[in-house]
């Protein structure tokens, strides 16, 4: 690259000069060689013949092929990214469609559980229903046979004591005897 530089300082210093002798020529009145065309051109190709002893084209040639391998490097380099990107992109909605299939199954089990916890609740309330009736039931029958049995019970004391008064009016009238005999006689047939 220096070599390249140093060239084209010299190429320059070479067309300089030669425009300078173009142009005092011109100044003279030198005819043909006076025209400053001439001597730029001549300059030119001097130029042309040293960049290409030099081998210059080939080092721009060089420089140009470096620059088109450079680029083409750095299509393929951001190619190969622009398809890690689709695949990683790719691999994130694959993820993401598997979190929403997730989800909406949990949300489907949550619905199930919710649905077969509230028949447990239901049948819960039905069982804990039945049993209270049920308690209630039984304890409204015992109040009745309680009931009925302290009625039996007055019922029996009444009588009795009805008994007691009608066999103390009549024991008081001297009925006692076949009264009495017909007690024994029934006591007998109780008894056997």
């Amino acid at each position: 690259m220096i070599n390249f530089i140093a060239l084209t300082v010299a190429a320059a210093e070479e067309t300089h000069s030669a425009a300078e002798a173009a142009h005092e020529a011109a100044a003279h009145g030198g005819g043909f060689f006076g025209e400053a065309g001439l001597y730029v051109m001549i300059a030119f190709l001097i130029v042309i013949g040293v960049f290409a002893r030099a081998g210059v084209h080939k080092m721009i040639v060089s420089g140009l092929d470096k620059r088109a391998q450079k680029i083409a490097d750095e299509i393929n380099e951001a190619r190969k990214m622009r398809e890690e990107a689709q695949e990683l992109l790719a691999s994130y909605q694959r993820r993401q469609r598997e979190a929403e299939e997730e989800a909406a199954g949990i949300i489907e089990q949550a619905k199930k559980d919710a649905k077969r916890m509230a028949a447990e609740a239901r049948a819960k309330i039905e069982e804990q229903t039945e049993r209270r009736i049920k308690a209630a039931e039984d304890k409204i029958a015992r109040a009745e046979a309680q009931a009925l049995s302290e009625v039996r019970g007055q019922t029996a004391d009444l009588a009795i004591e009805a008994a007691r008064v009608i066999i103390r009016e009549r024991m008081e009238q001297g009925a006692q005897g076949p009264f009495i005999d017909r007690a024994i006689a029934g006591l007998r047939d109780k008894l056997n």
